[in-house]
């Protein structure tokens, strides 16, 4: 049974002109008390007021984001009296004001948002944002990557190795170095990682079964290889019928100092010998690509090449 006193209070707060506004505002999208000071015209005082009232009789609630409070109705407010009262007012003068003040409140937001990327267009690339990051694109592009059986060829510092596990079935981590291997196993650990495989040895002699993987990556590991087809030929290997190869390498450069300094036995490749390479391998629909420039000196630029084994 409703309480008198409930249902006079509830009568009240919908009995005054601006609380019946700003119910019909906020049924419309949720809003902070500025945005409803703009579209209403009225003292940001007076709006709290009103929301602070309209709380009270469990017709709004709110949601702190940051330093704002934004406001929504609760169900009460879409059903019952004040349901019934809105209703009524649909198509009055100052509903329909409001609306249009909350269609120009949308749009300017829109042309300030509009206005920010047509003023940074040139420079964007630069600015340091939030969240901008190659690690949480990876890991974006990785949810999309199907679950299967990954062989990862040279694990570097096995940060590739451990988001391909997140998405995997399995991952088998090859690397020449067992050392390398023990971090990625701590870290795999660590991370609560169990389905990856670590294996010691040389691209070039694989030490893994025919046909027992569905993707292969090479990632900046293929300039470590005294003989790059013989690499590739063991990746094609490896791979079950309808298999893919990823490649991720340099740009052939002539930087010679990467040999001694960081190992590399290769300075880089062309698109069109990454293609031959791969083609000769064995795969088919090789495509590459070039796809970033370091920006600092020597600016070294990133290929991406793939392709199938048929």
């Amino acid at each position: 049974m409703v309480e008198l006193a409930a249902t006079s209070r509830m009568l009240k707060a919908v009995g005054d002109e601006t609380r019946l506004r700003l119910l019909n505002l906020l049924r419309q999208e949720e809003l902070s008390v500025g945005d409803l000071t703009e579209v209403l015209n009225v003292a940001q005082s007076r709006v709290s007021t009103h929301l602070m009232l309209l709380k009270e009789v469990g017709l709004v609630s709110d949601r702190r984001a940051g330093r704002r409070t934004f406001y929504s109705p609760t169900p009460a407010a879409l059903g019952g009296l004040a349901g019934q009262a809105l209703r009524d007012a649909d198509g009055s003068t100052e509903f329909v004001a409001d609306l249009a003040g909350l269609e120009a409140l949308v749009r300017r937001r829109r042309e300030e948002s509009r206005s920010y990327f047509d003023r940074v267009a040139a420079t964007f690339g630069e600015q340091i944002l939030p969240g901008r990051t190659w690690e949480g694109l990876a890991r974006a592009l990785l949810t999309l990557a199907p679950r299967g059986r990954y062989v990862d060829l040279g694990i570097g510092d096995g940060l590739l190795t451990l988001m391909l596990a997140e998405v995997a079935e399995r991952v088998t981590a090859v690397d020449i170095s067992p050392e390398m291997l023990g971090q990625l196993a701590s870290r795999a650990r660590a991370a609560g990682l169990s389905n990856i495989d670590p294996v010691e040895g040389e691209l070039e002699a694989l030490p893994l079964p025919d046909g027992g993987f569905d993707v292969a990556i090479l990632s900046q590991a293929l300039h470590h290889a005294e003989q790059p087809l013989r690499a590739l030929t063991e990746a094609f290997r490896v791979l079950a019928p309808g298999g893919r190869v990823l490649v991720i390498e340099l740009l052939a450069h002539g930087e010679e100092w990467v040999r001694e300094k960081l190992q590399h036995r290769q300075l880089g490749f062309t698109e069109t010998s990454l293609e031959a390479l791969l083609r000769s391998a064995g795969f088919e629909f090789a495509t590459v690509q070039r796809v970033a420039r370091d920006p600092h000196p020597p600016h070294f630029m990133t290929l991406v090449a793939t392709g199938v084994r048929c």
